[in-house]
């Protein structure tokens, strides 16, 4: 995390050097690591109304001693942590899930 801006936003850099301003809804410590999650925050109208409400799930690691967020690899790891954040989340949010397409049968 490159900046805090209050208690609830955060500036992150991508890996172009782009900064993107985030809502921090949740945070979870596990014994494999940190986790947050995040909604994009949007200074345009247009780029807001046409985002999906889908949450960014990242992983804290400690470079030394600053925080980054960095995706995390692990399929089974994601599914875990998002599943986690789904439920905690879902008492105060709607959430609805994404069905994933149907592959033709051959």
């Amino acid at each position: 995390m490159s900046e805090e801006y209050g208690n609830n936003i955060v500036s992150v850099l991508d890996d172009e050097g782009n900064e993107h301003q985030f809502e921090l809804l949740d945070a979870i410590e596990t014994d494999e690591g940190r986790y947050v999650a995040l909604l994009p925050i949007y200074t345009e109208a247009e780029a807001a109304i046409e985002d999906d409400g889908e949450l960014v799930i990242l992983e804290v690691v400690n470079d030394n001693g600053d925080d980054l967020l960095v995706p995390i690899e692990d399929d089974d790891m994601f599914e875990t942590i998002a599943a986690a954040f789904e439920e905690r989340l879902s008492e105060y949010y709607e959430i609805n899930e994404i069905e994933e397409p149907e592959t033709p049968l051959s």
